[in-house]
């Protein structure tokens, strides 16, 4: 069943040809960080270990932001072609049919993080510290993906809140230039914890204003919630809407 799932949607996202183009930004920005970043950096004569964490940041919170993207436009499609409506009376819930889609976003999303990581060859991090970064940075896909259906109708809405949601990844860059109390006006934006987990590896604890288990853990339980939150609003959308 899963595969059989797995198979309609990947001919979907290549029947579109916008999602068919969102597939492969992963790839591209893995190539970015392993061979325009170090020619920026001889052309422009930077060191990239001094911004390390900022590079990192940039190429692994675009990866849950672009699948999620591509959950939330599967959904608008699916109803336009009132498919959620027709799942209410087959054996298969609205839940279990949402769950199935999360899961493999966030396991996509948790993939694309860790390949994105190794080969763009930045800086060296443990198998641990790879799955941690991953595990919450994936987290993000979901939220983005429901986020975009909660506050859009049709795709032309979805693109615009997506062109919103997008602007929102230049916050956890910009608090990376603070190390006291004033990083946390950052950290309503989702993105903040990943992208602070990742400095905190990078220029090591004690430096950043919280401890790096801090940020893993709160990281965890604010994005967890924010989920459950925006999995609500989306459910009790759809069921307004009928």
């Amino acid at each position: 069943m899963l595969s059989d799932f797995m198979a309609n949607e990947l001919k979907k996202w290549l029947r579109d040809s916008m999602l068919r183009f969102m597939l492969f930004y992963p790839v591209l920005f893995a190539l970015i960080g392993r061979y325009l970043v170090p020619w920026l950096a001889d052309t422009a004569g930077f060191e990239v270990e001094l911004f390390a964490d900022v590079i990192l940041v940039v190429l692994v919170l675009i990866i849950p932001q672009v699948y999620g993207a591509i959950m939330g436009f599967s959904l608008l499609e699916d109803r336009d072609d009132k498919i959620l409506t027709s799942i209410r009376v087959t054996p298969l819930s609205i839940h279990g049919f949402l769950s199935v889609r999360i899961i493999i976003m966030v396991a996509l999303s948790f993939i694309a993080c860790i390949f994105v990581i190794l080969f763009s060859n930045i800086i060296s991090f443990t198998w641990l510290q790879l799955i941690v970064i991953a595990s919450l940075a994936s987290l993000l896909a979901p939220f983005t993906g429901l986020l975009i259906n909660s506050l859009s109708s049709n795709k032309i809405e979805g693109f615009a809140v997506m062109k919103g949601v997008g602007t929102l990844l230049i916050l956890p860059v910009v608090s990376l230039f603070f190390f006291d109390a004033k990083e946390l006006m950052f950290s309503p934006v989702p993105g903040y914890w990943p992208a602070k987990v990742i400095s905190s590896i990078v220029r090591g604890d004690g430096i950043l204003y919280l401890a790096m288990y801090q940020y893993i853990a709160v990281g965890f339980g604010y994005i967890i919630m924010l989920n459950i939150i925006m999995y609500r609003v989306f459910i009790r959308r759809i069921i307004r809407k009928g």
